[in-house]
């Protein structure tokens, strides 16, 4: 089994909503703004071949299907569709994809299903043999959206995974197409039933792609959370138990949204809070 970090369309987003109740004077230390409060965003993928037989990816990140005003507002930064440029680099393209694993479908991890926008043509759905796996309580939001979080959603999405025929919902710690390499944890303080896919590896560890609920190395913290969060304070205590876990049994964290990391082991500091070590900028076709 090899793996690979596959970078997507970026994100500028401001820095208060990112950290929520967190004083810009605390997270500016941690990532410096520009001019307009936003701070860089990464949407990485994680791509792994041969893992039982199938070339699986999880999420897709932002991509490029918002039309030049809606892309301004949300921060994308590229127009082209960098998802599927990664991939091509890695020796792959979207077609190779046997399985697409989405922890939840807000645009930012979502995105990247659809085509690159052009104007006078409706999104299609890439990824044609592919599987695509997705939490049922994390679906359910997306179709019935509630006004906290409507905006997050794609509007066309829900009809066109439906019309595949190759939609799978989860809602159990293992899928029929994954089988028991792969084991989901849930969570609900980001958003109802976000998803997180944990691969068992060689060495006996782990690796598992922590989507929202820990964006990256500052929201490790137990505090940090994002305004963005349905429920903070549910979200602090999942945080909590799942970095329990995690550090219990050597499963190591794989980060969306952080720019520098990729991949990082969680230990605790002299003080007893939860941190990073073994940071891993990128992944490279890593033997696992």
């Amino acid at each position: 089994m090899k793996l690979w970090s596959i970078l997507g369309n970026s994100q500028q987003l401001d820095g208060g909503a990112m950290f929520g109740n967190v004083p810009r004077a605390m997270w500016e230390k941690w990532v410096t703004p520009d001019a307009d409060n936003r701070i860089p965003l990464a949407c990485r993928a994680l791509l792994v071949d041969d893992l039982d037989g199938r070339t699986v990816l999880f999420e897709t990140g932002i991509g490029a299907f918002f039309e030049p005003k809606l892309r301004a507002r949300y921060g994308v930064v590229e127009e082209r569709h960098v998802l599927l440029e990664s991939l091509a680099a890695a020796g792959f393209s979207h077609e190779d994809i046997d399985a697409v694993v989405i922890s939840h479908l807000h645009f930012d991890h979502a995105g990247g299903l659809l085509s690159a926008w052009q104007e006078g043509r409706a999104p299609e759905l890439l990824f044609p043999n592919a599987k695509f796996i997705i939490g049922r309580e994390a679906w359910q939001r997306a179709v019935q959206p509630h006004p906290r979080d409507r905006a997050s959603f794609i509007p066309e999405l829900p009809s066109l995974l439906e019309a595949s025929g190759r939609l799978e919902l989860q809602d159990g710690e293992h899928s029929l197409t994954l089988g028991p390499r792969v084991r989901f944890h849930y969570s609900d303080g980001h958003t109802p039933g976000l998803m997180l896919a944990e691969i068992a590896t060689a060495d006996g560890g782990g690796i598992v792609f922590c989507a929202d609920l820990i964006p990256g190395r500052p929201w490790v913290h137990l505090p940090v959370t994002m305004g963005y969060d349905r429920c903070p304070e549910i979200l602090i205590d999942e945080k909590r138990a799942f970095l329990e876990d995690k550090l219990a049994r050597g499963v190591r964290l794989y980060f969306t949204h952080d720019t520098a990391c990729a991949l990082a082991a969680v230990m605790r500091d002299a003080r007893g809070r939860f941190v990073t070590a073994d940071e891993r900028a990128e992944l490279v076709g890593e033997a696992a």
